[in-house]
């Protein structure tokens, strides 16, 4: 499995452009993309305007599939007038283990 994970700022007077385009995008992410596993939008408990994204993705044709959907373009479109130039950083990772509610010990990805 393949974790991504965004951090990024968002320009403090298009937050709620922001934050209606990131629902849209991650409700079409996790809904129609059958190789998304999670998509969770976090943010800062002292900074409203930074925001940590937490995706995985079957394997790395899913995480491509992702890049070339319709809502995805739709997505960097809005990221482009909401975003802080410069602030997004994204990391790809395996992920090595996983740990769920119920679970007693780590599962292995």
């Amino acid at each position: 499995m393949i974790s991504l994970i965004v951090r990024l700022d968002v320009v403090p007077e298009r937050r709620e452009e922001f934050l209606a385009a990131i629902t849209s995008n991650a409700a079409s992410t996790f809904g129609d993309e059958p190789g998304c596993l999670r998509f969770d939008v976090c943010q800062s408990q002292t900074d409203p305007h930074h925001f940590v994204f937490y995706e995985i993705y079957r394997d790395e044709a899913a995480l491509e599939a992702h890049r070339a959907a319709p809502h995805f373009a739709q997505w960097r479109e809005a990221v482009a007038r909401t975003v802080v130039p410069g602030s997004q950083v994204n990391t790809v990772t395996d992920l090595v283990l996983a740990h769920r509610e119920g679970d007693k010990g780590g599962v292995t990805a």
